[in-house]
């Protein structure tokens, strides 16, 4: 991946912002493994290094550590037996290990990293990633979803240094875990809409330029869809490059609205939940992509029945609300409320601007039909039971997830608009 070109082509965003990002080396590309301690070393990575992973991805990196100590790496090792969840107890047990190393290797995909990201960022330590499957878009994040009081919250440190993936090991990845990250770059629709809605609505920073190029890579990965369940490395690739870029994206832009909507909101809420009754909560592009579904069907149906509005102040019942959370979230959720998104949105300009955000959402959104096809044809899950996700979690989940961030999403401004969510899932 040319870095310095995505540079290039950011300057003098008519945006206005100055588009920059600290990931210095992106190394995408087949065999790649055996010269992973080259790279690292002509990179100038730290010799000294912590090495973190899990058993599954240890084992699916065939040769890496041999790469490494030829190449004069002294490694430190935690290897978990297999790490589901992101929880700041495991940040804070690889930052207690950071103390007599240069540098943090995170070995694996999602939770495995989110963990480095935060830990090796406390630590002072620098940062790179060996990625073992393309299964969602936080590889290149400035910011990691990390689990700390039963609340999921993203936490903003910096991006990896470097991140480096051996196609040959991509493609060798479990379906289910290739056809997540196919879920997760889906989302990005959303992801898009929902920002550009808030750009009209209250003005929040907005860049055509990146969301222009994060839709791009959306519809090289659509373009390969019918390849993701193969072992396909050209498949695998192009998956894992749009996820990282992505992860840039969110960087450029400063924000991760670039990468994630209500969609991910969704899947944050389900997620909380299942953790608390001790439920596995399924990988995350799993959850996003059917999250991506409904929201996508929701938002299609909104704009095609409802012409005109009538919108009113936010009319939430904080009681209500307070009770859905529950003692175990209540506080977390109420300090993204206080004050609450919707406090800056004029009913009156929401009225006036909706004609233009329906006109956006049927020419940026896929209809229904094409988004169960392209997730269907990558073998994504598209119902909510594919990720045991019953029909009170649904209901719970659509209704009430846009209280778990302060961000204007149009979940959220759907009481002001006089609008019952579930009126149009089908």
């Amino acid at each position: 991946m040319d870095l310095n070109k995505i540079l290039a082509d950011m300057k003098d965003c008519p945006c206005g912002k100055v588009h920059t990002f600290a990931t210095k080396l992106v190394d995408i590309s087949s065999g790649l493994t055996a010269r992973t301690g080259k790279i690292l070393s002509d990179a100038g990575f730290p010799k000294n290094i912590l090495m973190v992973t899990d058993e599954n991805a240890l084992a699916a990196s065939t040769g890496l550590l041999e790469s490494l100590t030829d190449a004069g790496f002294s490694l430190k090792k935690l290897i978990y037996p297999d790490m589901k969840y992101a929880r700041m107890e495991s940040v804070n047990e690889v930052v207690a290990l950071c103390h007599d190393v240069d540098g943090v290797l995170s070995v694996g995909t999602g939770s495995i990293n989110d963990i480095c990201r935060v830990a090796s960022f406390r630590a002072g330590k620098r940062f790179a990633i060996f990625a073992t499957a393309p299964s969602m878009d936080g590889f290149a994040s400035d910011s990691a979803p990390i689990i700390e009081n039963n609340f999921k919250n993203s936490i903003f440190v910096e991006q990896p240094e470097i991140i480096l993936a051996d196609t040959k090991i991509l493609a060798a990845a479990p379906v289910e875990l290739k056809a997540a990250g196919f879920g997760d770059i889906i989302a990005k629709y959303i992801g898009i809409l929902d920002w550009k809605i808030s750009n009209i609505l209250i003005g929040e920073y907005y860049c055509d330029a990146i969301a222009d190029l994060t839709l791009k890579a959306v519809e090289k990965v659509v373009a390969m869809g019918e390849h993701v369940t193969d072992a396909n490395e050209e498949a695998a690739g192009s998956i894992m490059e749009a996820l990282i870029f992505t992860g840039l994206a969110m960087k450029l832009a400063g924000t991760s609205r670039p990468a994630s909507g209500a969609e991910h909101v969704v899947s944050h809420f389900w997620e909380c939940n299942k953790l608390l009754q001790g439920i596995w909560p399924e990988f995350h592009g799993k959850k996003v992509g059917v999250a991506t579904v409904l929201i996508n069907r929701i938002y299609r149906n909104i704009a095609e029945r409802v012409t005109e509005i009538d919108p009113i102040p936010d009319p939430t019942d904080w009681d209500e609300v307070k009770a859905v959370f529950g003692e175990k979230m209540v506080d977390e959720m109420m300090k993204v409320n206080t004050p609450t998104i919707t406090d800056k949105v004029d009913p009156a300009r929401l009225k006036e601007k909706w004609p233009e955000i329906r006109q956006l959402i049927l020419s940026l959104l896929p209809t229904d039909e094409d988004m169960v096809r392209m997730m269907k044809t990558a073998g994504a899950a598209i119902e909510p039971a594919e990720v045991h996700v019953d029909e009170k979690m649904l209901e719970l989940g659509l209704r009430y997830h846009s209280y778990m961030r302060y961000r204007v999403l149009l979940t959220r401004l759907m009481g002001m608009m006089q609008i019952n969510i579930m009126d149009y899932l089908h």
